[in-house]
């Protein structure tokens, strides 16, 4: 029996953090400032625990767009090893990986194109014209579809850019699943769903055994066909009408039902589910679904260049100057103000 082999579970002092020279495989992983820091753990911990099983697997490199280091959404910085235009330069034989294929994740979130320019998705142009294997998590498929590298691709992403990608980007399938490996393309909605991606990645490269066991290692049950779409509130307490009553609201924000159709396809009378919304939301019907049209109106401006009336209109709003006066006074700021965020990327 081998020193290796004595251990049915990784031995406590290992791995080693291996670097690109000695790792089979290296992810790239492109950090855009505010970006989520819990997205990051989870995509590099499978990883990590993986080596613990006596193999050199993976290394990583943490990059920014110029080389400094990166703060992240929750104020940490974040040093990193380069910039991303140094990918697919080196001179042969110092490659930062063993084999011919470029790997890289973007990971971004709050306000993500606000520091992308136009040479940034250069290089992401030029990557996917030589082959590379390119990823997008949280809101970075935003990135990747304005580079002009998404195209014929399915799209996952986190929900609450769904619809502000969807507006921009029409033509892109966005997937309702967690995550999508389409091609050498990977998208994923972030956060926990992460760890499942490379879970996925560990099986493919070197079977479910590994999978599972990283798995067990952190603690984690797989749910690879969770849809990653926004659930509606699932508490067993709420009236089945109330419950029927927000799934017609979410399905019904760009054309909004009248609240006496909207009772009626909820089974419940107006009074009735009045009090039910009530009780449990301190808001009448009506008001529960101006504010989830509003939020739609509002990820889209925050996340995507369309104007303030594009956005007006996505959420069914006909008329400007109620959508204005409303906008102002659940965000305490004009729709404006929002949109020229959401348009703030330079070079674009």
């Amino acid at each position: 029996m081998t020193e290796d082999s004595a251990y049915p579970y990784p031995r406590p002092d290992s791995p080693p953090l291996l670097s690109p020279e000695d790792a089979e495989t290296t992810l790239n992983v492109w950090l855009v400032p505010k970006f989520s820091m819990l997205t990051l753990f989870c995509l590099l911990e499978p990883l990590r625990v993986a080596n613990r099983f006596g193999r050199k697997l993976f290394a990583w490199r943490l990059l920014s767009a110029d080389g400094q280091p990166v703060i992240a959404s929750n104020g940490v910085r974040i040093d990193v090893s380069g910039a991303i235009g140094e990918l697919g330069t080196e001179p042969p034989g110092q490659t930062w990986h063993r084999n011919s294929v470029t790997r890289l994740m973007v990971v971004s979130s709050w306000e993500a194109e606000a520091t992308v320019t136009a040479e940034d998705r250069a290089v992401l142009r030029r990557l996917a014209a030589h082959g590379a294997w390119l990823g997008g998590l949280d809101t970075a498929p935003f990135i990747l579809a304005r580079a002009g590298v998404l195209d014929g691709s399915r799209v996952a992403m986190h929900w609450e850019s769904v619809p502000a990608f969807r507006q921009e980007f029409p033509s892109i399938k966005i997937s309702t699943a967690r995550f999508e490996w389409h091609g050498d393309r990977l998208t994923g909605a972030g956060g926990a769903a992460s760890i499942d991606m490379m879970l996925m990645w560990i099986e493919q490269r070197y079977g479910p055994s590994l999978a599972e066991m990283v798995g067990r290692q952190i603690v984690h049950h797989r749910s690879i066909d969770e849809p990653s779409g926004r659930q509606l509130p699932t508490d067993s307490r709420l009236p089945r009408a109330v419950v029927r009553a927000l799934a017609v609201m979410e399905a019904n924000l760009a054309q909004p039902l009248s609240i006496p159709e909207l009772c009626r396809l909820a089974g419940q009378s107006q009074r009735q589910l009045t009090r039910h919304f009530q009780t449990w939301f301190r808001e009448t019907p009506r008001q529960t679904y101006l504010g989830m049209r509003l939020d739609l109106a509002q990820r889209i401006l925050a996340d995507s260049h369309v104007s303030v009336t594009e956005a007006a209109m996505a959420a069914g709003f006909g008329h400007l100057a109620t959508f204005s006066r409303a906008y102002r006074q659940r965000f305490g700021e004009p729709p404006s103000v929002t949109a020229r965020r959401g348009q703030s990327s330079p070079g674009w």
